[in-house]
């Protein structure tokens, strides 16, 4: 039989927890520790602080919800406080006075998702918080809140007898002719605000007498919309904190955006708004070129936002092209040699590219089959390489304008490299036919021409403007800055190029995988992307490579060599994993450990990795290959060497330093405790 999500020991009544919502959680995590369903409280805590920080889970009527998925839960839980005096979780009407930490595993299975969704959606009744805060005993509670997640059936009743008069039409359900409205709900770990606002919309719509029917993206599942459902809603409500799946089958509705939470705190406002959009010809619309995206945020972001949003999809689009292309340049030179990427053959073109093209299995070269070979292998990633600028500045332009932003935003790439603006002049030329690309479609054409718009009306024009803008206008500035920024990196040597090796190993180092980490990763591919790369763009790869390999080895190294003791199973588990992911070149290893105490962890990682990244620009490592960690050893020009040096400081300076940081914050923590007792006796 499953175990019940909650028990009389997780439930507390008319206690103080604590002043502050970061302690109540904590209490409410050390009662689900207690009783043998989390294997850390410091990890559970973590998890639901770092969904915490997300939004405030406080909600109108003194009710709190703090959620999360960790990997410490073994068992869904709810841990519930009814405190006195009440606490802060961020609600608009005050503090909170029924808490209830919902806690499910990492890798929750969707009957428990359920349960946790039908909680969360009892919440939202009046009469379900007054039986919590009048009930007498945990056990009082525990039968509460299982009443509403395993609720019984209903005695059957009588059949009504069938009335004279024939019923009205099935599809009459809106009454006063106002509209049939659709929702979408959604919230980052889709367990509890998912649910509750989609039962506080209906409620909401219940009283306004329209029809409501939502569909909830969240983790118990949910059965799609239906095209019928869809087509004759007179307007979408999205309140999600997410991007919208399917946001495309919505285009050309009238539609109402909002985060998740004011699904639930203003949900009668939403409702209204809704309707009175539908009627209104001015309403805004779900754009048929943006809906075309299902990474389309539904709330609109700060323009700080949307910059990131959009250079970050660029960066991830290119990435797959640059680590095969460089691989496959790394393996070309493995085979044939680095005379490959020399130009004494033909000019303008390297003679691995040559001698694949003028030769075949039947008509070998010179040099012989592996030479011939590594010829193939270098064009083919050649060819790879050089879409770089291109799908970067196309994918720019795709996450601002979406797919009519595609042609625009490759073009304006492929200006870049033509016009000699590298990869700055990729993102600004992307950027560009995004913003021109979104303009154009916000243009009121007549309903004939909407149809074009997507296929022609929009790449057509914002191609034009964009390549006359990026010839007539921002060629010179451009190719100015990238030249510019050319030889002052070939310049670059001593204590300049040693400088230039820390900052890049900070930042590879200060997000794991995040925005920074991939900006500096990006200025390191852009430089060995050029056609006249040399040392100065190798030396800078590698410091980059090694930098970003020293978080999951460094703490690999801390939690299962050092001191296993300061890490929890789950993160020793994690550290033997993370042995391969550093030595792959997979920054993303150390994520777990970085999540789960933060403040420790990212300091120590961003000392190791400026360690690395100066060392290795002082040391002269060299790299041509883009991905790899120590499978590329042979693209490193015989400086493997001091890569591995390098590599080797920043490991240990960062394990030290991480060991370091939690034996003194144990410390400090045993001292505090040891304290306690003994304030209390004074």
């Amino acid at each position: 039989m499953t175990e019940s999500i909650i028990a009389p020991e997780l439930v507390a009544l008319d206690v103080s927890a604590g002043t502050d919502k970061n302690e109540v959680i904590a209490y409410l995590a050390a009662r689900i520790t207690d009783a043998g369903r989390s294997t850390s409280v410091d990890g559970l805590v973590e998890a639901a602080l770092a969904r915490e920080a997300q939004s405030a889970t406080g909600l109108p009527g003194g009710i709190a919800i703090p959620h999360c998925r960790a990997g410490a839960v073994t068992a869904a839980s709810l841990g519930f406080a009814r405190l006195d005096p009440k606490v802060d979780f961020g609600a608009p009407d005050g503090g909170a006075d029924l808490v209830f930490l919902i806690a499910a595993p990492e890798s929750g299975g969707s009957q428990h998702m359920k349960l946790l969704s039908a909680l969360a959606r009892a919440l939202v009744r009046p009469e379900f918080t007054a039986s919590l805060r009048a009930a007498a005993t945990p056990e009082e509670v525990v039968a509460l809140v299982e009443d509403v997640i395993t609720p019984k059936p209903a005695e059957p009743k009588p059949a009504a007898p069938v009335p004279a008069a024939p019923a009205a039409p099935a599809e009459e359900t809106a009454p006063s002719g106002k509209p049939s409205l659709v929702a979408i709900t959604a919230c980052p770990t889709g367990i509890a605000h998912t649910y509750m606002a989609a039962d506080a919309l209906k409620l909401a719509a219940e009283r306004a007498g329209v029809e409501l029917t939502v569909e909830t993206q969240g983790s118990s599942g949910s059965t799609p919309l239906s095209p019928q459902t869809i087509a004759d809603a007179g307007a979408v409500v999205f309140a999600t904190d997410v991007g919208v799946k399917g946001r495309e089958r919505f285009a050309g509705k009238p539609v109402i955006t909002s985060g998740v939470k004011r699904g639930i705190n203003e949900p009668d406002a939403m409702i209204a708004e809704a309707v009175a959009a539908a009627s209104d010809p001015n309403a805004t619309r779900v754009d048929g070129a943006a809906a075309a995206s299902g990474e389309t945020a539904s709330a609109p972001a700060g323009l700080g936002g949307q910059l990131k949003r959009a250079l970050l999809t660029g960066v991830s689009y290119m990435i797959p092209f640059v680590a095969a292309g460089g691989l496959l340049i790394a393996l070309g030179f493995l085979l044939g040699g680095y005379q490959l990427g020399n130009s004494t053959l033909s000019e303008g073109m390297s003679d691995g590219a040559y001698i694949a093209l003028h030769n075949s299995l039947w008509n070998l070269p010179d040099g012989g089959l592996l030479q011939y070979l590594g010829s193939v292998s270098f064009a083919t990633g050649q060819a790879a390489m050089s879409l770089m600028v291109a799908v970067l500045a196309g994918y720019i332009a795709y996450a601002i304008a979406d797919r009519p932003g595609l042609a625009p935003g490759f073009v304006a790439g492929v200006l870049a490299v033509t016009v000699n603006a590298g990869f700055i002049g990729g993102v600004v030329g992307g950027l560009l036919a995004g913003v021109v690309a979104l303009w154009i479609g916000k243009l009121q054409l007549p309903q004939w021409a909407r149809g074009l718009m997507p296929v022609v009306i929009i790449p057509l024009f914002a191609t034009l403007i964009t390549g006359g803008l990026m010839y007539m206008v921002l060629a010179g500035p451009l190719r100015w800055v990238n030249e510019a920024m050319t030889d002052a990196l070939n310049g670059m040597s001593g204590s300049s190029k040693i400088a230039l090796g820390v900052v890049l190993g900070l930042m590879m180092c200060f997000d794991l995988g995040g925005p920074v980490n991939k900006a500096a990763y990006a200025f390191g591919v852009a430089g060995i992307g050029l056609a006249t790369a040399g040392v100065p763009q190798w030396e800078m790869m590698a410091a980059v490579m090694a930098a970003g390999m020293v978080p999951p080895l460094a703490l690999a190294l801390a939690s299962t060599v050092l001191r296993p003791s300061l890490f929890t199973e789950p993160e020793r588990e994690n550290g033997k994993a993370a042995w391969f992911l550093g030595a792959s070149f997979i920054s993303e290893g150390a994520i777990p450990f970085a999540a789960a105490d933060p403040l420790r962890v990212i300091p120590s990682m961003m000392l190791g990795g400026a360690v690395t990244g100066g060392l290795s620009m002082a040391l002269g490592a060299q790299l041509r290959a883009p991905h790899g960690g120590v499978f590329v050893l042979f693209a490193m020009n015989g400086t493997w060497w001091k890569f591995l040096i390098a590599l080797a400081a920043g490991v240990v300076v960062s394990a030290v330093a991480v060991v370091a940081a939690k034996s003194v914050g144990r410390a400090g923590d045993a001292a505090t405790e040891s304290a306690q007792p003994a304030a209390v006796a004074a």
